[in-house]
């Protein structure tokens, strides 16, 4: 047997439902005086969907908290034998976690559910993202008056943006804390939850309406500072220019914030 070939066996033994190998496989083994093959095999196949398991209640800790170990460890085996790690780092293998929530459960426990797991897995892109270069409020004093008015930005690299219809940061926040379950709840008004890095620790915070659509304004509709003082009048009048001035610096204070390239 070539090694690729005895690679590639080995890999499907990892992968099977059972732990007993295939014989063929099994014979180009040799046992131990204290472990025979199959012994040996069935202990490597149950190791490694153990470690996949132990890095998904790591990275959802949250649904393992929401649905404790019987049920969290039943459906971490159906996912990775649906989608089995396919990167040479673990830090990927939660990737399609919330789709396949989606794809396994009916709609009244998958939607919560799922939504709690997009929003484990924002903290999880928040960490690993790149370094960026955040505005700060040291660059804000040196711009030049005359450049107000044109002033574009963008997301910082780790911004996470979630739209939560159910009290999904009230669920994870219960799990941190160890505090009791709240129980799943559809909000009356969906909020928009951003997740980020700052000096190497992740953040959280929802935002109000209002807020949420200034943002949006600015980094995905591409508004100038001007611009965005001209929506803004529409609710706060004379106010505008001071309530965009104070959600900015807010923005740039939390990290959320770099200049769009002209």
């Amino acid at each position: 047997m070539r090694l690729i070939d005895w690679q590639l066996a080995f890999e499907q033994h990892l992968l099977s439902e059972t732990s007993v190998a295939n014989s063929g496989f099994a014979a180009t083994l040799l046992g131990g005086p204290a472990l025979d093959v199959d012994t040996g095999l069935a202990i490597y196949h149950n190791a490694y969907l153990s470690r996949l398991q132990e890095v998904l209640r790591h990275d959802f800790s949250a649904i393992w908290y929401w649905l404790g170990d019987e049920e969290f460890t039943s459906l971490t085996d159906a996912y990775v034998r649906r989608y089995p790690s396919a990167h040479y780092s673990l830090r990927w293998l939660g990737e399609r976690f919330a789709m396949f929530i989606l794809e396994h459960l009916v709609a009244e426990q998958s939607a919560p559910l799922a939504e709690l797991a997009r929003l484990e897995w924002a903290f999880t892109l928040a960490f690993d993202a790149p370094q960026g270069a955040p505005l700060t409020l040291d660059d804000m004093a040196q711009l030049a008056p005359e450049d107000w008015p044109a002033l574009q930005v963008t997301l910082a690299s780790s911004v996470q943006q979630l739209l939560c219809r159910f009290n999904t940061v009230a669920i994870w926040r219960a799990s941190k804390d160890e505090s009791e379950f709240p129980g799943s709840q559809a909000l009356e008004l969906a909020q928009i939850c951003l997740v980020w890095r700052s000096e190497n620790v992740c953040r959280y915070r929802s935002l109000e309406p209002g807020e949420a659509c200034a943002l949006a304004g600015m980094v995905t509709t591409g508004w100038s500072f001007s611009e965005l003082c001209t929506e803004l009048a529409v609710t706060y009048a004379e106010g505008a220019p001071l309530q965009a001035a104070t959600w900015l610096k807010q923005w740039i204070q939390d990290g959320l914030l770099e200049r769009r390239a002209p």
